[in-house]
């Protein structure tokens, strides 16, 4: 389970030699969750701070400060890697479209989300009523303030949505 408000990046997939390095697999597109200098931390609360770091067979070979050897770093293994979300305004997140309103460019209501789900083509946002509308329609997203909800307007052609002529 995720520590309150971080976010899955990646897991420990196994130890990397005798030193104590680890293959770290990601979970996002966003490599600078393994730049030196980074902080992950594992679902116990520890913190691991990234001393070094190398793209490895399509993943990451990483070496954490507080790992000196291989039996530190196989404790490690399967571990699941936290993270803090990343600050990008021109970026959807799904944490912040679960749960979001979506309407029309007019301001029309269309539902709320209740899940992402991947697919080849576009990654299709699940609405609460079971309809599903592509990301590649998405025109616009946002918060009006920091306290209020997140909102999706979406501009879909005419008979995606049930009803709408």
């Amino acid at each position: 389970m995720a520590p309150a408000g971080l976010l899955s990046v990646g897991r420990i997939a196994k130890p990397h030699g005798l030193k104590g390095e680890l293959i770290v697999a990601l979970s996002t597109n966003r490599v600078e969750r393994v730049a030196v200098g980074s902080v992950l931390q594992l679902a116990s609360g520890r913190l691991l701070k990234i001393t070094s770091s190398a793209a490895h067979q399509g993943r990451w070979r990483v070496r954490f400060e507080t790992v000196p050897d291989r039996n530190a770093a196989d404790l490690l293994h399967g571990a699941e890697l936290f993270a803090e979300p990343i600050d990008d305004p021109d970026e959807l997140w799904i944490h912040e479209l679960i749960g979001a309103y979506v309407t029309l460019p007019d301001g029309s209501p269309v539902g709320m989300v209740s899940s992402v789900e991947g697919n080849i083509a576009s990654d299709l946002l699940l609405l609460d009523d079971g309809r599903m509308i592509p990301l590649v329609f998405v025109v616009s997203h946002g918060r009006a303030a920091p306290d209020a909800p997140f909102v999706i307007v979406v501009d879909p052609p005419v008979g995606l949505l049930d009803g709408d002529a």
